[in-house]
């Protein structure tokens, strides 16, 4: 069991400076962190994660579908672990599996979420191709539940954590402005953020595509988009050029490394020093 909060308990080294961060729920600067996928994740794993950085995680997203591997008591535990810290669980983007199965299946699946207690049902189609209003169809149907609907655009068929870049590469790009055009109908129809997935951006790439994240950015706002940095060089990279209040998605393993970014007090040769925040 987690150990009681304790409301005086403060953190070390005080009086080394911070840079100021939201308190939760932050709408800026939103740490999303992967669960269990490249590594299993129980409730002991978990809590050593929460008790010494969830101040800092405003998430957990299940990857893969690993949900569906576990016992239906182990998921309840993380979820309430996390909620217990104030962070969300997201299911990851597991629904266009589900979605090969018929809408039944798919209404199962979001009724299971529910009972489980996610907070976030991540709405990807990164493996299927599926019209846009069959999306929104969606969202609407889990803002109806009262969980958050989270669609996930992107520039790279295919994308996901073991397709190599070879095959990505076989596969092509799709236009930038056809996925902020998407992004933008999913927030019209609810859609609480957007989740950017990195392949074809900053992942399986011979060069970054930089420009990508601008246009997502111009047109939808910091707030309301979340960028997947699947490594340290791409987070570093969207802290020195959008702040640290941008929302990122990465690995459990990296949470340390990512907040000191966002604190100011570590860096890379390029941050040290350099990441400030000013707030009266």
């Amino acid at each position: 069991m987690p150990r009681m909060k304790d409301e005086n308990e403060g953190r070390a080294f005080p009086f080394i400076r911070l840079n100021q961060r939201q308190p939760k729920p932050r709408i800026q600067g939103v740490t999303e962190i992967r669960g269990p996928y490249y590594t299993p994740m129980g409730k002991r794993y978990l809590a050593d994660v929460l008790e010494t950085m969830g101040d800092y995680v405003d998430a957990l997203k299940f990857a893969g579908g690993s949900f569906s591997l576990m016992p239906r008591k182990a998921v309840r535990q993380l979820i309430d672990l996390c909620h217990f810290h104030d962070v969300s669980v997201s299911t990851g983007g597991f629904i266009e599996r589900v979605l090969t199965h018929g809408p039944e299946v798919v209404d199962a699946y979001i009724k299971e979420c529910q009972g489980l207690g996610f907070d976030i049902i991540e709405i990807s189609a990164g493996f299927i191709t599926i019209p846009v209003d069959d999306i929104l169809r969606l969202i609407e149907k889990v803002q109806k539940t009262g969980m958050k609907a989270k669609p996930e655009v992107g520039i790279q068929f295919g994308s996901g954590g073991a397709t190599t870049a070879g095959e990505l590469e076989a596969e092509g790009t799709q236009d930038p402005g056809w996925a902020v055009q998407r992004a933008k109908r999913y927030l019209d129809a609810g859609a609480y953020m957007i989740m950017v997935e990195s392949e074809g951006i900053t992942e399986s790439v011979k060069s970054w595509r930089t420009d990508v994240p601008a246009k997502f950015v111009n047109a939808l706002g910091l707030e309301k988009v979340m960028f997947e940095a699947a490594e340290s060089a791409v987070f570093a990279w969207y802290i020195k050029n959008y702040g640290p209040e941008v929302n990122l998605f990465v690995d459990h393993s990296q949470i340390v490394q990512l907040e000191s970014l966002r604190s100011g007090i570590w860096g890379t040769k390029s941050l040290w020093g350099r990441v400030i925040t000013y707030k009266e």
